[in-house]
């Protein structure tokens, strides 16, 4: 039988106990005690410890995914395309380094030769796509289309059983065509529009917001409801849905902020605002989503 006072001493030890854990949390923190560089690796338990957690949470994410058929040749070649455009400077394949980032980086972003031993296919489009957190592995949603996303799965199927003989020839650019395009599997979206593209939809506000920070726009403004560390490059874009100008330039309308993300220069050849890229549909849910800042 414990002593009458004895819950209270539990309860008084362990606040004690919490108190001492956050004061050495915060001392590690506004101290400067941890240390961020990239020079140095994680503790192994640490290492283990995210990587677990890591493989978990993705596992969880990707179990209702259901993919396609990943045989077909013309789907491998083109993720060759992919994988030798995006994948291999942090990556590496077959008889080619990593690039100086991928090898620079901490954690380090493994070889992919062994990807489907560790991984279901379905997990590997859920990476593909939405990326690693705090680990240099970026999301490709908004850079490759589903097609090319699945390619890179298919890709890394095959791509234990390649020689690196095999994979050169598999990722060669082969010389351009006679329009000036390169000839041979190519990826990322086509320069003409495609007879099945899929339609222009209108404006997505939650897919917009999540297009703001992988447009990186988060870089330069400060932006309601986007993560940031509060940049001073770019004007915050706050209440920007109420102003009645875009850039001091054009009326602030859905249409004219579609024309100002992706002609940014045309519109203004002197602003200091890069054009990112924008694609029509992303464009079109970023529109969406800044209307609502009032």
């Amino acid at each position: 039988m414990l002593p009458m006072g004895a819950p209270k001493t539990v309860l008084l030890t362990i606040a004690a106990l919490a108190v001492a854990g956050a004061a050495a949390g915060a001392l590690v923190v506004y101290g400067g005690l941890y240390n961020v560089a990239a020079t140095e690796q994680h503790f192994q338990p640490v290492y283990s410890l995210l990587e677990t957690a890591m493989h978990q949470s993705v596992r969880m994410r990707a179990r209702n995914i259901e993919p396609p058929r990943l045989d077909d040749e013309r789907l491998v070649m083109r993720g060759a395309a992919c994988f030798r455009d995006k994948c291999v400077q942090c990556h590496g394949a077959p008889g080619v380094a990593q690039g100086d980032i991928g090898k620079s980086m901490q954690p380090l972003p493994g070889p992919l030769v062994d990807a489907r031993h560790h991984w279901k296919p379905r997990e590997l489009y859920w990476v593909t796509r939405h990326g690693i957190r705090m680990s240099g592995m970026p999301a490709w949603e908004f850079r490759l289309s589903e097609d090319d996303l699945w390619s890179v799965v298919a890709f890394l199927a095959r791509l234990p059983d390649l020689t690196p003989q095999q994979y050169a020839e598999a990722t060669r650019v082969e010389p351009t065509g006679a329009q000036g395009a390169p000839a041979g599997p190519s990826c990322g979206p086509a320069t003409a529009p495609q007879a099945n593209a899929a339609p222009l939809q209108a404006g997505d506000v939650r897919r917009g917001m999540r297009a703001l920070h992988q447009y990186a726009c988060n870089a330069c403004h400060t932006i309601p409801g986007i993560t940031s560390s509060s940049p001073n490059v770019g004007p915050p874009l706050t209440g920007i849905g109420g102003r009645s100008l875009i850039a001091g330039k054009l009326a602030n309308t859905p249409d004219n902020m579609v024309r100002w993300l992706r002609r940014t220069h045309e519109v203004d050849p002197l602003t200091a605002m890069p054009e990112m890229g924008v694609t029509e549909q992303d464009a079109r849910d970023i529109a969406a989503y800044l209307v609502t800042l009032r």
